[in-house]
């Protein structure tokens, strides 16, 4: 597979549409209450629009970019979304324009130092950029805990990007060049059965590189696992994950 790591997740980009959580609307809202006005928000990184539909419920226009075609054909229509091809370096025209960029699970693939460039001239002043993640879950319960660990180290270690310090750190070894605001903590419903919960760690990249490198899902291999320690010890429902925020202007 020659393409980038980041373009992995087009692969399935129904599956990632379908199984990656949707965020807060509260997120939506202080996100909003943030922004100097509601005129214009870029969604940087959309993906298949999981934040971009969120943010057109409260923003007039909503710019929502990705460098997968395939991401994007999945992504749901609105008339006040405005969908474009480009990766996050890109000159969109918007400099001075912008009263929110939203980075939603994706700042960790940009070139930052360029990305945070083109931030810092797209954002009109008083603008704000917010960047979150949610890292590996953890359940709480210790069994599920232990098999989710060994996934994450013992399968899919090799197959983690560098990138991967940044949201094992919950952002906060993330290079972040703004005068930084306060954000709440928000959290993500992933899972209410176990089921949900596999379909979930599917969307992950690892997962991806390591089907493409062995031809097998390491999925198939852990479901077992994992549907045994949840049946033990069955964590919260729904099982949910804290999403990490770094938030600023220029």
């Amino acid at each position: 597979m020659n393409e980038p790591t980041s373009l992995y997740f087009g692969q399935d980009a129904e599956g990632y549409r379908a199984f990656r959580p949707q965020y807060p609307a509260a997120l939506y809202e202080w996100l909003a209450q943030a922004a100097p006005s509601r005129s214009l928000a870029w969604d940087c990184g959309t993906g298949s629009g999981l934040a971009a539909s969120g943010l057109a419920e409260h923003f007039d226009r909503v710019v929502a970019t990705d460098p997968d075609p395939r991401q994007l054909a999945a992504a749901p229509r609105r008339a006040n979304i405005d969908y474009r091809l480009a990766p996050a370096e890109a000159d969109l025209g918007l400099a001075g324009k912008v009263d929110l960029i939203a980075c939603a699970c994706s700042v960790h693939w940009f070139d930052l130092p360029r990305f945070y460039a083109r931030a810092g001239e797209a954002l009109k002043p008083g603008g704000v950029i917010a960047v979150w993640t949610y890292d590996w879950p953890w359940t709480g319960s210790p069994p599920l805990d232990a098999a989710l660990e060994a996934l994450r180290t013992e399968i899919l270690g090799p197959f983690w990007d560098d990138n991967a310090r940044y949201y094992f750190s919950g952002y906060a070894a993330l290079p972040f060049p703004f005068e930084e605001t306060e954000a709440p903590l928000f959290r993500s419903p992933i899972a209410a059965t176990c089921e949900d919960l596999v379909n979930f760690l599917r969307t992950w990249s690892a997962v991806t590189k390591y089907r493409a490198r062995h031809g097998v899902d390491p999925l198939a291999i852990m479901a077992p696992v994992l549907a045994r320690a949840w049946e033990a010890n069955p964590p919260d429902s729904p099982l949910c994950v804290p999403l990490h925020m770094r938030c600023g202007k220029v």
